[in-house]
């Protein structure tokens, strides 16, 4: 395959990194320097890669899962769902906007106006929730890039918002002291689009093409002209084998299966525009929405992108690599490349390296009907998760969908204000912890949902109740958490004996009384202190 020169500072000295911290929270050992690393574009040479500190101590990061998917406020992967005959996308669709052979999802783009975007304001209330890093959608499947493309004529600086989104955000990321990161998604348009080459099968447009595969020259005099939608939809190619199936797209997402297999011209494309993206914005964080790394294994374009990120970014923070990218589905050489995500999903153990689950309250687009019906995740249904995350090695990056204006709505709000309230109390029991011996205990552990995929097995085992215990640990402190009012306002923590700990100080966070304990081989038996909120999502002590 063809090879790039991933820096042209390859083989220039670059100070030494220091070790990460180890599972069990042990201080940096700031005299145990390791050799340099210049990262090449290949597997073996991104083993040497090592989790940041900063990512280990964080734990909780929030997501704008936003873009021009969510201006029509129907749900995930819209752009895809508008052009499958009879599917409630595509009714709504036809009913709001017309047929997607007159109205396509390039249309939908030019709707998209975010004018009620504030990043400003949103970083305040992510950071009072606690988030210690906060990551951005920079394209979708949708192939739109949300900042300013010299690769991508559509872009967010010239059609839809015509403000360079990815500024916005890093900007007030980084006013805040929030590590910033960036995900991108549009490795997929290729086989994703493949919906918008197709048309009516009946009724009285039956026969007529959707948009999918319409050009340049279509464009004369309409409010597009000049531009290609095949920059966009990338669909002037064979459909995929089975196409006409919706599902055959999942089973063709590692680009196998009778997948139709993209050119280099759009591997090289996907490459320029992610390199653009690492140099102008120099997220901290990059999530991609990919078997291991983008177009793997039929190009190198992900190998070539993650090593340029890695060396670039030791080389401007004087020899720190400081950074992170998320993969799905990782084998276990790939783990050691970078930071293993599960979606909508936790791991059932604790984890060796360290991982991340990412997540939504609702839909990964916004959804209406989810405000209407109030079927957001719950405050405390989110930091049931992230505690049982944390005690497993893991962090949670939470999306929060944002309407199409940009805007938050009142009952996502709620949710994220819940968080903010429970953290201003527990954070110090998530924020720069490790785990502990044992991730928890209890009746949810009991026949746990194994992953599927890239994950999907969030909502599948049993509800925490307050006889579910997490343990999280920051140097001699252990912190048990509670994912409830236990009865009577007693709680017996079966795994803190005196042969695991000597128990000598125990307090229940936001209270200043220290709590009544009894030791034995039954475990601590402690007994919360009268007059306490019996409606919190989850109680924290801290035991010494």
């Amino acid at each position: 395959m063809e090879r790039r020169t991933v820096i042209k500072a390859l083989g220039m000295a670059i100070p030494s990194l220091w070790l990460s911290n180890s599972i069990a929270g042990s201080k940096m050992l700031a005299n145990a320097p390791i050799a340099k690393v210049d990262f090449k574009p290949d597997w073996k040479s991104l083993e040497q890669y090592q989790v940041p500190k900063w990512f280990r101590d964080a734990k909780f990061g929030l997501w704008a899962h936003w873009g021009p998917q969510c201006q029509p406020e129907r749900g995930d992967w819209y752009a895809r769902g508008m052009y499958q005959e009879g599917s409630d996308q595509y009714n709504y669709h036809v009913q709001k906007y017309g047929h997607p052979s007159k109205f396509g999802f390039k249309d939908v783009i030019n709707e998209w106006e975010a004018d009620k975007w504030d990043a400003e304001a949103l970083l305040d209330l992510y950071k009072r929730a606690g988030a210690q890093y906060f990551v951005a959608l920079a394209n979708h499947h949708d192939n739109l890039d949300l900042y300013d493309s010299s690769h991508q004529p559509w872009n967010s600086t010239k059609v839809g918002p015509k403000k360079d989104l990815m500024a916005g955000w890093a900007e007030a990321a980084k006013r805040r002291g929030l590590r910033f990161g960036v995900s991108v998604h549009a490795a997929h348009a290729w086989t994703w689009y493949e919906t918008a080459q197709r048309a009516d099968k009946k009724g009285p447009l039956q026969g007529i093409p959707y948009d999918g595969k319409i050009t340049k020259a279509d464009g004369k005099g309409k409010w597009w002209d000049g531009l290609d939608p095949q920059d966009l939809y990338a669909q002037n190619h064979p459909l995929s084998e089975n196409s006409e199936d919706d599902g055959m797209i999942h089973r063709q997402w590692h680009w196998g299966n009778g997948v139709n297999v993209p050119t280099k011209k759009y591997c090289n494309n996907f490459h320029d525009r992610t390199i653009e993206l690492i140099d102008k914005y120099e997220p901290d964080l990059v999530y991609f929405d990919d078997t291991a790394l983008p177009l793997w294994p039929i190009d190198d374009a992900g190998l070539q992108i993650a090593a340029h990120y890695y060396n670039v970014n030791q080389q401007k923070r004087n020899g720190s690599l400081e950074a992170v990218i998320n993969g799905k589905i990782l084998d276990e050489q790939q783990r050691k490349c970078m930071v293993w995500d599960i979606e909508r999903g936790q791991s059932n153990q604790i984890e060796k390296e360290p991982w991340q689950t990412c997540t939504c309250i609702g839909s990964w687009h916004y959804d209406r009907r989810i405000y209407e019906n109030k079927s957001y995740k719950s405050a405390k249904t989110v930091i049931h998760m992230l505690a049982d995350v944390v005690s497993k090695n893991g962090n949670l990056l939470l999306s929060v969908p944002l309407r199409g204006d940009g805007s938050i709505d009142s009952e996502a709000l709620k949710t994220v204000e819940g968080i903010a309230s429970w953290m201003s109390v527990n954070s110090e029991s998530i924020i720069g912890t490790r785990p502990w011996e044992v991730f928890g205990e209890g009746p949810a552990m009991e026949g746990a949902a194994p992953l599927s995929a890239q994950g999907f097995n969030e909502g599948k085992n049993k509800p925490f109740t307050a006889e579910d215990i997490r343990f999280t640990r920051k140097g001699k402190d252990l912190y048990a958490i509670v994912m409830g009012w236990p009865v009577n306002g007693r709680v017996t923590i079966k795994s803190v004996t005196p042969n695991a700990v000597t128990v000598k100080r125990v307090v229940l966070l936001g209270q200043k009384k220290k709590v009544e304990f009894i030791q034995s081989d039954e475990g601590l038996q402690l007994s919360l202190p009268a007059g306490n909120d019996e409606n919190q999502p989850a109680y924290v002590f801290k035991i010494n």
